[in-house]
């Protein structure tokens, strides 16, 4: 019960109570719609027994009474108005429209402003009431409560293979090594000419670029460390994360997914299988071993290409190149960037067999899914190689 209504002679005095808050507007809305506020020559208002009242109750009982005045009733308040609909009013820029004892009904004489055209004219009154306030503050609700759910999930993700992982460290028989093998020789083996190839025509790109501008100052001897220090700390490990992440981390997403869609997954439970001890944890280990094996193969093919550009194109003796790049390479230059790679590995396999595990539904929702997760597969790796370039710096490495 919202609102009670009473007739006395020519007035209709309307008793609020309960809670006129944002979680009720539809009962407030239902309530409100089964009023007869017809024939009431004098509305009276009396809020005391309200328990409560937001913004959004105080933009409904202020429609209330720009309603009852429209329909030529005269609105008072039995008792001070609500602080809320004066503060309504006051951000509308009608201050006082509230109904009060010796105040005008609210919309009665208090005229909305009127905006002028370039002309000089003034244009049509600005109705506010029309405008749907709920809308932009529900879509924002939603949007939070979604990030919420979704990091909710993320941790019981994490928190659920946290735990299988450590009871299979218990087991060895667990971790299941031929499936990890497996998974070994689809992630790296497989990979091996993708990615050779991308390190050697990155390398070469980064030597000539590097050729040209330091030729004008006869200093092209400086390719060397560019290419070494280069390839070693940043690009051999970073081009290989994202290889890797478009490749095997939309084929983790794909496989669980598709297993999801045809409940293969369902059969694995029925018949007391644990799947994120099959399908999660091998292929987690499964990359963690073969990134760091494809970034040694990068840096070495890298440090190749720069080598065959510093000889064709500067004339540079292989063995000039050998020692300068040996004078370059620091004691940990090679070890900032292989350090890396187990990290970008955990996060591209995560991502590729969270994202596989929530598929359901429809094909539609497993393509949707693979997207995510190498763009966040990739976004994770960028973010990663930035903080460790912080940290890094920070310890002077």
């Amino acid at each position: 019960m919202y609102i009670a209504a009473e007739r006395r002679a020519e007035e209709l005095r309307l008793t609020l109570s309960d809670h006129w808050r944002a979680g009720a507007l539809v009962q407030l809305d239902a309530a409100l719609a089964a009023l007869d506020i017809a024939n009431a020559p004098q509305i009276v208002i009396d809020p005391a027994a309200l328990s409560s009242l937001d913004l959004a109750g105080a933009w409904r009982l202020r429609k209330l009474i720009a309603a009852a005045s429209a329909a030529g009733s005269r609105v008072r308040f039995a008792g001070t108005p609500p602080p809320q609909l004066t503060l309504i009013d006051e951000v509308l820029g009608q201050p006082g429209s509230a109904a009060a004892p010796g105040r005008p009904a609210a919309g009665a004489d208090a005229p909305l402003p009127q905006h002028m055209k370039p002309d000089g004219t003034a244009a049509a009154p600005l109705v506010l009431e029309d405008f749907d306030f709920e809308e932009p503050v529900a879509a924002i609700g939603k949007k939070t409560l979604e990030r919420f759910h979704e990091t909710a999930l993320g941790l019981g993700f994490l928190g659920r293979l946290s735990i299988i992982f450590l009871r299979a460290l218990l087991r060895p028989r667990h971790l299941r090594p031929t499936s990890i093998a497996r998974h070994i020789y689809d992630t790296g083996i497989t990979a091996i000419p993708i990615v050779a190839l991308i390190a050697f025509l990155i390398s070469i790109i980064v030597a000539y670029l590097g050729a040209q501008q330091l030729q004008y100052f006869g200093a092209e001897i400086f390719v060397v460390d560019l290419v070494t220090i280069g390839t070693l700390r940043e690009l051999g490990v970073l081009l290989t994360a994202i290889i890797v992440a478009g490749r095997s981390g939309s084929a983790f997403a794909a496989e669980i997914g598709s297993m999801q869609l045809n409940e293969e997954v369902d059969a694995l439970k029925a018949i007391g299988v644990e799947p994120y001890e099959v399908l999660v944890v091998p292929r987690i280990i499964g990359l963690v071993v073969a990134l760091p094996l494809l970034t040694v193969i990068a840096d070495v093919i890298g440090l190749a290409g720069g080598a065959i550009l510093c000889r064709f194109l500067l004339d540079m003796p292989v063995t000039q190149y050998l020692t300068r790049a040996n004078d370059a390479i620091g004691n940990a230059t090679f070890w900032v960037g292989f350090m890396k790679a187990p990290v970008f590995a955990i996060l591209i396999a995560l991502a590729g067999t969270y994202r596989g595990m929530q598929v359901q539904g429809s094909s539609r929702e497993l393509g949707r899914l693979t997207t995510t997760a190498v763009v966040q597969a990739i976004f994770l790796v960028i973010l990663a190689d930035a903080l460790f370039a912080v940290l890094f710096m920070e310890i002077g490495l």
